[in-house]
């Protein structure tokens, strides 16, 4: 078998470089892809590829893995009830259990829509197609993340109006769309908190910022998609109209 390694700057349009031609179709992540192409494993129409770039239109090549002919994995959308205790990546050098070690008898390689911290739990939404993926996380599209917080200490309408303005943390920005608080005493009060897009434990440190601990979190709705009666650590298939009813047209751009 012939064995080509090129490289290529810029792509024309419908083109993609090998390892994101993998993750795209739901084959692999980018990184299992490089590992692959650099053993060998990969070839594009009968060759062998070693190059990662090199551009390609995944509709029109004939792709194959350990010479078995691989098309695009059928798209699969899965909501998880993350418990806590559990982290939002595919191996942890803590040895912490991950999310995928929950879904594993779902047997697609999928990756997870955002991130929940190792002590927050709730709706965690996974899937082999990766556009809609980068669809739902990019800031710009605003998808609201709403999450229910037990802080430490009183909550009052003037905190509510101060995180909705915003808190400057070095170079970001932190700010909730919006603020409920469903209880407020001296000890502990109960919020309803939405955001607008999701930094790394966004929630925790605005409330931290303006003096609240967060002693719980969770996440009870991601978009349009909300946990029901799911218990904790499990999941359940969510259909294309589902995904169509709680994200828009945003289902349809993925497409």
């Amino acid at each position: 078998m012939t064995v080509r390694s090129t490289s290529r700057n810029g792509l024309r349009p419908g083109e993609v470089t090998l390892e994101r031609a993998l993750s795209k179709l739901g084959l692999a992540s980018r990184r299992e892809a490089r590992a692959w192409i650099a053993s060998g494993r990969v070839s594009v129409d009968g060759a062998i590829e070693l190059d990662p770039l090199r551009a390609v239109v995944p509709e029109r090549i004939r792709l194959e893995i350990d010479g078995v002919r691989k098309d695009a994995a059928e798209f699969r959308f899965l909501l998880l009830n993350k418990p806590r205790g559990y982290v939002t990546t595919r191996a942890d050098p803590e040895g912490r259990p991950t999310v995928f070690d929950l879904v594993a008898d779902a047997r697609t390689h999928l990756v997870a829509v955002g991130r929940l911290d190792f002590a927050t739990s709730g709706v965690l939404l996974l899937t082999n197609d990766t556009r809609l993926a980068d669809l739902l996380t990019d800031p710009s599209n605003a998808v609201p993340r709403v999450y229910v917080a037990s802080v430490r200490g009183r909550w009052d309408e003037e905190k509510s109006l101060l995180v909705k303005e915003g808190v400057a943390q070095g170079d970001e920005l932190l700010r909730a769309a919006d603020v409920v608080a469903r209880k407020s005493s001296g000890k502990e009060s109960h919020l309803v908190v939405t955001l607008a897009s999701g930094k790394n434990r966004e929630v925790r440190r605005l409330l931290a910022a303006v003096g609240h601990e967060v002693q719980r979190l969770k996440r009870v709705a991601f978009g349009g998609l909300e946990l029901g009666s799911l218990p904790a650590g499990k999941w359940r298939e969510v259909s294309l109209a589902e995904l169509s009813a709680a994200f828009g047209d945003l289902v349809a751009r993925a497409q």
